[in-house]
């Protein structure tokens, strides 16, 4: 039998609760750091609990491109997560989108034709993987163009609409999926002191920068999963990520009991 995501993770907490785990559902609003060492978690309701070690884990949102069509076919032909989906899309299958380059070339290994988008003329990304990508003999390259539609029906995304940015020519490219790679916004508000800086370090793309132990920058502080950086965004290294904060942030407490 076939199980979903959340059906695959919802053991995994019934096991956390049976080891003495306690959920609250309450919003946290920051993280701070106090002169004795210890932290203030401060959370909605002038609510504010006090701990000696922390683990943040409020991951990551894939940003959306804004084209017409995106919301309507999302999750219906529409992805951001070609790891996740690309093997539904055997036929034919768009990447829009810089960071897209390493997410093509894992698509053109089991699509038959994929599309890459790219809004400029050159890529940012290393050289390596720009050659890679235009020495793959089923990826196509259309640059200085966006996407302006994605066309569907009841079944799903059957097409999409292409713009040359120079000649304003449009272009209809049939096809059952389009994957959208623009980004990502992290979520690291919690992190943000009361003038909005940052508590600890943080990459320049808004990752929180971490060591194999999941340690930020402040002791005492853990950071895991996708808001982290270098993340796989994927739920097993997420959850790997959680194992690994939990035993540093046991491992930092009988340090400073001593």
């Amino acid at each position: 039998a076939v199980t979903d995501g959340m059906s695959f993770m919802a053991p995994w907490q019934e096991q956390c609760f049976r080891f003495g785990l306690k959920h609250e559902m309450v919003r946290v609003l920051r993280v701070s750091k106090d002169g004795d060492g210890n932290f203030t978690i401060y959370l909605e309701g002038d609510q504010t609990r006090r701990a000696r070690a922390v683990i943040v884990a409020t991951g990551s949102t894939p940003r959306r491109a804004g084209i017409e069509g995106e919301d309507e076919f999302f999750g219906r032909g529409v992805s951001t997560c070609a790891t996740c989906d690309g093997f539904f899309y055997k036929g034919k299958v768009l990447g829009g989108g810089d960071t897209a380059l390493e997410e093509a070339l894992y698509l053109a290994k089991i699509c038959s034709k994929v599309y890459l988008i790219h809004r400029r003329d050159e890529f940012r990304a290393a050289p390596s993987t720009v050659q890679k990508v235009r020495e793959s003999e089923n990826i196509e390259l259309i640059t200085n163009a966006l996407v302006e539609q994605i066309k569907g029906d009841a079944s799903g995304v059957t097409g999409v609409v292409v713009k040359d940015k120079t000649s304003g020519a449009t272009r209809e490219l049939q096809l059952p999926g389009i994957f959208v790679f623009v980004g990502l916004d992290v979520r690291n508000e919690v992190l943000k002191d009361e003038s909005g800086k940052f508590i600890c370090d943080i990459t320049p793309g808004g990752q929180v920068a971490v060591n194999l132990k999941m340690q930020t920058s402040v002791n005492g502080l853990f950071a895991a999963g996708d808001m982290r950086q270098d993340a796989p965004k994927q739920v097993v290294c997420a959850a790997g990520d959680g194992a690994v904060a939990a035993l540093s942030a046991i491992a930092y407490l009988q340090g400073h009991d001593k």
